[in-house]
This record gives C-alpha cells, structure tokens and sequence, in this order.
C-alpha cells in the first residue's frame, strides 16, 4: 500500500490530497480563493501567491489529518511544478520540498496537465463516502485512452497508448475554450468564472437561437475559439436586447460542445481509441458531459466534478505512477510556467 501526498498551487487553489495506490482518495483539501479573485474578473497573480503562502502548511497538515495519515506511512510527496502562475507554483513547489526534505520522502514532479489527465484514473467517490457508483463509471480507463483536455488555458487532443506516455494530436491555435466561456461571461455580465456562470444563464435558453460559427479546422484536430468569441461579442454590440442573455449563452455553449465533441470523435475513430478521457475544468460543464456520452461509440470517462476543478488527489495520482516507474525529481527541480505535457 503506498500512500502519495500531492501538493498543487499552480494558479488560485491551494490544495493537498493523500491517495491510495493512485487509486483511492484518503483525502482531499483544497482552499479556493475565487472570492479574493471575483473583484477583478480574474486571477489576480499576486494575492494568489500571497494567499498560497497563507494557506499551504494548514492545507498539508489538514490533508493528513482528513486521511487518518502521518508522515512515516508516505511513500513520497508529488507536486506540481508547471505550467501555471510562476509565483504561485513556486510556494507549493518549495513547501513539498521542505516536508519530503525534513522527512526523508522522495519528491516526485508533476506536469499539472498530467493532473488533470490523471483525475479519470480516480476512485470517483469522495473521501469517505462509499454510496456506490455506477460500475462503468469506476472502471479505470482502457489503453489506447483519447483524452481531451479541457481548462482555462489549455484545450488538447493527446493519446495515451501506455500510462505517463503521451501522443499530441491537437490543440488550440488561439483561445483555450475555458478562456472563450470567462470572456463571453465578461461581455454578457455573468460574472466570474465564466464556464459556471454561463451555465447558469443558458439554463432555459435556445441553443440554436443564434447560428454562432464553427471552427471545424478541416484535416486537423486543432481548436480555434477566437471567431466564436468574435461573433458573440458583434451580438451584443449590435443589439444587447436582441441578443438575450438565455440565448447567446446557451447557442455559445453549444457551439464549445459541438467541436469539442466532433473533434473528440473523430480522433477516437481515426486513433482506435478504446476508451475517452475527458478532463480539465471546463469538463465539469454539464453540455459538454451530456454530448460525449451521447455522441461517441467508446466508453467516455469524465471526473465527478470534485475532480474536474484544480485539487492535489490528481496530482497525487500522477505522482503514484512516475512513483512506481523509479522516477525521482532532484532537490534542484524548479517551476516552468509553460511546461509542456508533449
């Protein structure tokens, strides 16, 4: 039995988790700081690192107590060391330094992409509830995996033939598609961040009210959401009445899904994929999760939304797999911002 404590302060969520043979989440703490960013509409870089600071020693010694763990029965300490805000990353980095230092643990570095990723290999009951899920649901991923992932920053299409192995098929060429939803949220007044709060306001709107274009991007599986967020933004200067606030938030959320989905499908058809993986935050909308399991023929995995949000259970996860194959990172390891998952 090797339990990973997780560390992950990448942007504005302080958190840490004890997983189980990256498995089973003993626990799972996160401090969130979304009332310290709403003001601004956005991730303000230097409170959030002021915040980390705050909030990262009670956070690992709360993730500890929630999982009934001490240090002697970790086998290891994973945190993630990019991409994301460099001020932030560096105090969860150095603070997992310190404790696998102190302790004599190994510290394991994680790509946060690779958190994410790894949030579909996750027992998805919460810690300490055990209703039961649906079998399917439970069932780690199937190899060769199509994940798609989906963030503020960051929308790819990679194949995973083998675990911690990863193939890019695709990406996007200008806004990642949680980027598009916070700024149309902004256009419209729904307030931040924008992918729940234009779910609330496409509640009871027309999905096919406004013909919002498509960026199919022939012969690829790249994304391109900026003529999306164009064609929205003419909507509401042209006439903010004629363009209800229901309707262009639920015709926008659509045509996210609409690509996301088409592109997810025919890369699984055209790879073989056994099984699509689904993650990022922008996975936790409630269209997207809908249009996946309706429209592909493979078996699709998308975390309970616990996981699909930034936590330290994924990064503990990832961790037990770089653990298991002997990977060490050295006490020299330091943020990259924009690190690279392929």
């Amino acid at each position: 039995m090797a339990l990973i404590l997780g560390v992950e302060t990448s942007c504005d969520e302080t958190a840490a988790a004890v997983v189980q043979d990256g498995r089973r989440i003993l626990s799972n703490v996160v401090a969130s700081q979304i009332a310290l960013h709403e003001p601004y509409g956005g991730v303000f870089p230097e409170v959030a690192s002021r915040q980390h600071v705050l909030a990262v020693v009670p956070v690992i010694r709360q993730a500890l107590r929630d999982a009934g763990a001490d240090w002697p029965d970790l086998a290891a300490v994973a945190v993630t060391h990019g991409p994301g805000l460099a001020g932030s990353l560096l105090v969860g980095l150095n603070s997992a330094k310190a404790v696998a230092w102190m302790r004599g643990l190994p510290l394991v570095g994680i790509n946060h992409l690779e958190g994410h990723v790894y949030s579909n290999w996750l027992d998805p009951r919460r810690p300490g509830n055990e209703a039961t899920v649906n079998t399917r649901d439970s069932m780690p991923p199937q190899f060769p995996a199509l994940v798609l992932i989906v963030s503020g920053g960051h929308t790819e299409l990679v194949l995973m033939r083998e675990h911690c192995s990863y193939e890019r098929l695709g990406g996007t060429l200008d806004d990642a598609a949680g980027e598009a939803f916070d700024k149309v949220a902004r256009l419209l007044g729904l307030g931040y961040p924008g992918g729940p709060a234009t779910q609330r306001a496409a509640e009871g709107g027309d999905p096919a009210a406004f013909p919002l274009p498509r960026a199919w991007l022939p012969g690829t599986y790249d994304f391109s959401f900026s003529g999306l967020k164009t064609a929205a933004l003419r909507l509401v200067e042209r006439d903010s009445k004629e363009a209800k606030v229901k309707d262009l938030a639920a015709s926008f959320q659509m045509a996210v899904a609409d690509v996301l989905v088409e592109k997810t499908r025919q890369a699984a058809e055209a790879t073989g994929a056994r099984h699509v993986c689904v993650c990022g935050g922008v996975a936790a909308n409630k269209v997207l999760r809908q249009e996946m399991q309706t429209r592909l023929a493979v078996p699709v995995s998308v975390p309970p939304l616990f996981l699909c949000t930034d936590n330290a259970a994924m990064v503990a996860c990832a961790g037990h797999y770089r653990y298991v194959r002997g990977e060490r990172a050295g006490w020299d390891l330091d943020v990259v911002a924009n690190l690279k998952l392929v």
